[in-house]
């Protein structure tokens, strides 16, 4: 079955997630996703509060900029999660926006290198090993976990190039991608996941996670370009979708035909009623998406 979740955006203050985490549960959607954008809200407290407040729901975090963030540090947040709601969090790493980690002193020079050395000592934590290494970027001494998961937590890359995307292949358990990609574009990104597996001799699921720009409502085609456009993704509307249910519902089986596992629908930053499209997404459009 395809996965669908909706997005919390970091546009909307803080204090908003409980009351839509609460209705994402009582609605029934699958997956509730946040963000941790520079300089909104923080992705792992975010994640925490939003898993306390539900019973049910799963919990995405897409993504973690590495160069925020110690591996190790990651790695004993990642175990919390895993230990406290066990099933129901899902987190992913990745480059992070190269202007935001400039702002904040963090940019590295190699972000491939980074991300590579972060996932295999990241994933390494997460299944109990004690960690030494010495590479460009991460330094571990005989780091160990003393709560690591107590079964096995997946780590997704958010990553768009394709040498993060063979990467991702290589050394995560699933990747995220953008609202940018269309079904023919998700082709090729599995693809380029493929030949990473490939090197890397992997047999093992890869989940492939996508956010879809999705707007609903009878101002939703314009809104929706206008957000594409501010995006930097031109006018196409393969980048998005406008409609009721059904239109949408053919978005997302057309992503998952691609090879998407899960579509995230992704509001608009103006979206006027984000509880409305919650329930939108979990009781007019899950119905129809096999």
């Amino acid at each position: 079955m395809t996965g669908l979740g909706a997005v919390f955006r970091p546009q909307l203050p803080p204090e908003r997630l409980r009351a839509i985490a609460r209705l994402a549960e009582d609605s029934g959607l699958d997956e509730l996703w946040l963000w941790e954008d520079c300089f909104l809200e923080g992705g792992i407290s975010a994640a925490s509060a939003a898993l306390a407040w539900t019973e049910r729901l799963r919990v995405g975090v897409g993504l973690l900029p590495v160069p925020l963030r110690n591996v190790a540090l990651t790695a004993m947040e990642a175990a919390t999660l895993a230990r406290m709601f066990p099933g129901r969090a899902t987190l992913a790493v990745g480059h992070g926006v190269q202007s935001w980690m400039g702002q904040v002193g963090a940019r590295a020079e190699s972000p491939v290198t980074l991300l590579r050395e972060y996932l295999h000592a990241l994933r390494a934590l997460l299944a109990g090993e004690r960690v030494t290494v010495d590479g460009r970027y991460v330094k571990l001494d005989g780091v160990a976990l003393d709560w690591p998961p107590a079964e096995a937590f997946p780590i997704l890359a958010g990553v768009t190039g394709p040498r993060s995307l063979r990467l991702s292949g290589e050394a995560a358990d699933g990747t995220i991608l953008t609202a940018s990609n269309a079904p023919e574009q998700v082709r090729r990104a599995r693809g380029l996941i493929d030949e990473g597996r490939e090197t890397a001799g992997r047999t093992d699921p890869h989940h492939v996670v996508i956010y879809l720009r999705a707007a609903t409502g009878p101002d939703a085609e314009a809104r929706l370009r206008a957000e594409i456009e501010a995006d930097g993704d031109g006018t196409g509307a393969e980048h998005g979708v406008a409609g009721d249910a059904e239109t949408v519902a053919r978005a997302v089986r057309q992503l998952a035909d691609a090879g998407a596992d899960t579509v995230i629908l992704q509001p608009t930053a103006d979206e006027p009623d984000h509880e409305a499209f919650i329930r939108f997404v979990a009781q007019e459009v899950r119905p129809l998406v096999p």
